[in-house]
Formats: C-alpha cells, sequence, structure tokens
C-alpha cells in the first residue's frame, strides 16, 4: 500500500474508431446513544472554526458562459455533436421552476461525452463521462440555492440527469418518459429546481440505467448547511467524498457498441420519418402497447437478442473509490488530534461493509440525513443508492485500511488486493513500517 497520490482523472482523448478497447442501519436506541455520548465526550475536540478543506472529485465552478453550446468542442463517439440531428424534436423548457428574471440561479454546465478512463495501470475503459471525468465533477451549493444546470449531450445516445435524494419540481426529476422526454444527441437541457434539503446527495443518468449509471456517468452533489450541526459536534477540518461503483467492464463495452449500433438504426429512421413507438419501444398509452401486442408486435423482453445486447446478467470484475482501484486510489490524509468527515456514496449495483481499521467512528448521516444521534461503529453498510457520512477522530497514529469487507470487491479482475481500498495515512508519522504497493497476494 502506498501513501503517494495516484495520478489524476484521465483527459478524455479522440477515438479513432467505433469499436471500444477490448478490454441498515437502524438509529440506535437509548442506550447506544448514551454511550456514544459518553465515548464522544471523552475525545478532545480543537476549537470549532476555521476553513474546512473539501477532498472531492474536482468542484464543478458556477459558470459564466451564456450557452454550453458554445464551448469548445470535446470529443464524442464517431463525431463531436455541436446541435440537434436532422428530425429530432426541439428542446421545450417545461414549467415548475423561476425563470431566470425571478431569482439568482447559481449555473452550472454539464456536458456528456465518451472518453477513455483508466482505472488502474494497464487497465482503461471507454465510459460515459460528465465533462471528461470519471466520476462527475462535485457539485456544492447552500440549502436554499437556486440552482440551473445546463447539461448538453455530445453522443449519440439518449440521456437525462437524475437529482438523487433532492426535493425538485416533478418536471425537473430527470426519469425518460415519466417526467420529460430524453436529452437527444446534440440537444440542450436546463434544470432548474432550489437546493434542498441539505446533505450528501448525488446525480446520475437516469436513462438505460443498466448501461449508463455503472459506465461513469454519476457525481457528488453536496448541499451545506449554513451553520452545520454536524461540524458543530464534530469540529472537522477535511472533507472527504468517496464514491464507490462497480463494473464489468466486458458487459459496459458489448453494450454500449449495441446501443450505439440502435441508435444509429432509429435516428436513419427518424431522418427518413420513419421511426414508430414499436421501434422505439415507446408507446404513448398503456392501452396503446395492447393494440400493439394484439396487431403481432413482439417486445423486447420477449424475444432474444444477439450476445451483447440487452443482456442483465453482469459479472462485475473491477471496483473502484472515486473511478480509481486500488493501488490507484487516493488515501486519506489525518492528522493526531483531526476530525475528518467523510461521505460515503455507492453509485453502483452492489453492497459495500466499508470498514475502518484501526478506529472507531461515528455515523452521523444516512441518505444525506443527520441522524438524531450519532452511532459509533468500526464498518458501515452502504447499499446501492444509499449515503452514509462517518467523522474519525485522529486518535491511533499508523497506517490504517479502510476497506469493503466483502473482499470480492476487494479485488481487480479477481485478483486481491484492489479494488474498494485506501488508507487512512497519518501525516507526519515515522513509524516502523512503511506501505508497500500489493499486487497479488
Amino acid at each position: 500500500m502506498s501513501d503517494k497520490a495516484p495520478e489524476g482523472h484521465d483527459p478524455a482523448s479522440e477515438l479513432p474508431r467505433r469499436t471500444f478497447l477490448k478490454t441498515g442501519l437502524a438509529v440506535a436506541g437509548a442506550a447506544a446513544a448514551g454511550l456514544a455520548t459518553k465515548a464522544e465526550a471523552a475525545i478532545p475536540k480543537p476549537p470549532p472554526g476555521g476553513e474546512t478543506r473539501f477532498v472531492a472529485p474536482p468542484l464543478l465552478s458556477p459558470s459564466a458562459a451564456p450557452d454550453p453550446g458554445h464551448q469548445t468542442p470535446l470529443p464524442a463517439q464517431g463525431r463531436t455533436i455541436e446541435a440537434p440531428l436532422h428530425g429530432i424534436p426541439a428542446v421545450v423548457e417545461p414549467p415548475g421552476a423561476p425563470r431566470d428574471d425571478q431569482v439568482a440561479y447559481k449555473t452550472f454546465d454539464l456536458d456528456l461525452q465518451i472518453a477513455r478512463h483508466t482505472l488502474l495501470p494497464g487497465v482503461e475503459a471507454h465510459l460515459l463521462a460528465f465533462n471528461g471525468r470519471v466520476p462527475g465533477p462535485t457539485i456544492r451549493v447552500m440549502e436554499g440555492d437556486w440552482v440551473k444546470v445546463r447539461f448538453k449531450n455530445r453522443t449519440e445516445l439518449m440521456h437525462t440527469i437524475h437529482w438523487h435524494g433532492m426535493d425538485v419540481p416533478y418536471t425537473m426529476d430527470g426519469v425518460p418518459w415519466v417526467t420529460q422526454d430524453p436529452v437527444r444527441p446534440g440537444q440542450t437541457f436546463i434544470y432548474r429546481f432550489q437546493a434542498r434539503p441539505a446533505g450528501t446527495r448525488f446525480y446520475h443518468c437516469h436513462f438505460g440505467t443498466l448501461l449508463h449509471m455503472q459506465s461513469g456517468m454519476h457525481g457528488a452533489f453536496i448541499i451545506e448547511k449554513p451553520n452545520d450541526p454536524i461540524r458543530q459536534r464534530f469540529p472537522y477540518t477535511r472533507d472527504y467524498v468517496l464514491i464507490l461503483t462497480s463494473w464489468d467492464l466486458n458487459f459496459i463495452r458489448e453494450e454500449l457498441n449495441a446501443m450505439l449500433r440502435r441508435m444509429k438504426e432509429r435516428m436513419l429512421l427518424m431522418e427518413l420519418g420513419k421511426l414508430d413507438p414499436q421501434t422505439m419501444g415507446v408507446f404513448r398509452t398503456y392501452e396503446d402497447l395492447q393494440r400493439a401486442l394484439e396487431s403481432g408486435y413482439m417486445p423486447p423482453y420477449t424475444t432474444q437478442r444477439l450476445a451483447g445486447e440487452g443482456r442483465a446478467t453482469l459479472n462485475f470484475n473491477f471496483f473502484a473509490i472515486n473511478g480509481k482501484c486500488y493501488p490507484s486510489t487516493e488515501n486519506l490524509l489525518i492528522r493526531e488530534g483531526e476530525w475528518i468527515r467523510i461521505r460515503l456514496i455507492n453509485a453502483g449495483q452492489l453492497e459495500h461493509y466499508m470498514h475502518l481499521h484501526g478506529h472507531q467512528f461515528f455515523i452521523v448521516a444516512e441518505d444525506g440525513n443527520d441522524l438524531p444521534e450519532p452511532i459509533e461503529q468500526n464498518t458501515v453498510r452502504v447499499s446501492p443508492g444509499k449515503t452514509a457520512d462517518i467523522v474519525v477522530y485522529g486518535n491511533n497514529p499508523g497506517y490504517w485500511t479502510f476497506h469493503d469487507h466483502d473482499t470480492r470487491r476487494v479485488t481487480n479482475n479477481g485478483i486481491y488486493p484492489g479494488g474498494i481500498l485506501t488508507v487512512l495515512a497519518y501525516e507526519g508519522i515515522d513509524g516502523p513500517y512503511a506501505p508497500k504497493v500489493a499486487l497479488d497476494e
């Protein structure tokens, strides 16, 4: 294990061809709360106040540009799409949020492209990347801020953005065919909402979710409280965000290629004016679907697609923290006598059981919502779609493993150690043993 920080995320690069690389916790009762309060009181606290260092996938700064379509073109699969293709309907912004002249929006630009991403040395894949990054950039605002996100689709696929755990107008919830039409190639859709409630939230694609979400289309969305009661009680000076992900790289490669082939067929039919509900698999009403079935329509779930086209069997072979697998994961740094906060986000499809060696920590929030009383543990369960916030006090100097205790997720292509594994490393320690990098035990 190394305490050297890994390289940053790889930038997106042009693709030379169309084929991809082959490559419950319950809130504690009165007795548990009393134990937590007693343990907490026994730990000295540094004085509150001072600046907190935010350690996460790169922050997305509010935009000044008037239109994301005027940005420098970014690489997309096949070609860069800067305007909707012929036959694609125009985007009509739905009601449900104030106009620009009614509130002061914080505006962010997100675009979507297919980018080459390195998981760890020797392993890379083509993934769906917000602003060329996996995971996408972190958005951080204050509770009550009005937020506008201009989402530009630069791929030849369809997408939406769902704001996970946030209370937004239903027309901004990002569920295709339920709250909006999907964002077609070349389109820009503007999401508007008020940032609430406070807490650790995230965003992800909700179109073709089985493929798109595990292909990198997710990022942290942190909503701060003006006077955070957690920081007042546990005056942390570093705030880490760890996004946990599981990947089946073979599925991603095969299904992305298959989806691109299907989209090219549909876009050609759209240009010719021959795209119908049966080809799209989208019907205006359930009764329309029933009439199509009576006329001989065969829905996709009753037919056997070709290999790689829609198969739901997944064989996860790589697991990551913030888009990187051990030994490329970054260490969590701490000093003796320091509090740190760690925000865990499960953006994948498997459960993770995050265990910290050498320390007890306090679980202070779940699903972004503060717990009435912290829970003292050393292992926290993070199910798909869940978030958990923990605080750690630096009272045991050393190098301490922080990893998924389902050790199948601590592998790289079946080889241990790897995957969801990092180290809580004390700064300035001069111990008798320094970690090494292990690739095969």
